[in-house]
């Protein structure tokens, strides 16, 4: 065996260059959390796609029952806002009627509740699956806050026409006369003139007085200088 021949049996080393290159490891087992993660993002994105969809179905079933009702509505005066039909979108949809009165669907999506809300609470008027009860359940409502608004508007009017009518009456009832003010004045009259005469007659006693006494002062005065001069 020559040289040549030994230098192709020997193992080759390592290369300048360095080490073989090694091969890239495998990924492990995923670990438990991360998969439970994975998971819950696969089951909220279903249960979200199933949440629209029911809602999509509750709107379009509330939808429905609004145009069946708008034959109603359409009798019910132009100028009157008590009503207020509409759907509103959110996590739970709702028909209102008005303030206090809605409709919306069960816990299976196919049951109309109809509600309304109260200073004992929320109660139920109708429930039904079947648009047409539902229409006439709020037909009848509809037809009852109308004559509870005429009731309300009629005691205002009566309540207001009640001072009206009073003021008249009051205004057309005879005034009785004073008897009794002349009375009152005329002895007003005859206190001032008997206080007069009393006034002038105590002054004139008083004067009479001063000069008695005066005339006494004076007579005692001459009696007494007439006595001296005797003397």
């Amino acid at each position: 065996m020559d040289e040549r021949t030994r230098d192709l049996e020997t193992p080759l080393g390592p290369t300048p260059l360095g080490p073989a290159p090694r091969e890239p490891a495998k990924d492990g087992p995923t670990p438990p959390l991360k998969a439970a993660i994975r998971r819950a993002r696969v089951e909220e994105a279903e249960h979200s796609e199933v949440l629209a969809e029911l809602r999509g179905a509750e709107l379009a079933r509330l939808e429905m029952l609004q145009e069946a009702l708008e034959p109603v509505l359409a009798e019910v005066p132009e100028n009157l806002d008590l009503f207020d039909i509409g759907v509103t979108q959110g996590a739970h949809p709702r028909l209102f009627i008005d303030m206090i009165g809605f409709v919306e669907m069960g816990r299976d999506r196919r049951l109309y509740r109809f509600l309304q809300d109260t200073r004992h609470g929320r109660v139920k008027l109708a429930e039904s699956e079947k648009i047409e009860t539902m229409v006439k359940a709020v037909t009848d409502y509809i037809a009852r806050r109308l004559v509870e608004r005429e009731k309300a508007l009629a005691a205002d009017q009566t309540a207001g026409e009640a001072p009206k009518a009073a003021a008249p009456a009051v205004a057309s009832a005879p005034v009785p006369a004073p008897a009794a003010a002349p009375k009152m004045r005329k002895s007003r009259q005859d206190f001032r003139q008997i206080l007069g005469f009393m006034i002038d007659l105590l002054g004139s006693m008083a004067l009479f007085t001063l000069v008695a006494a005066g005339a006494y002062y004076l007579l005692t005065l001459f009696a007494a200088w007439q006595a001296a001069h005797h003397q």
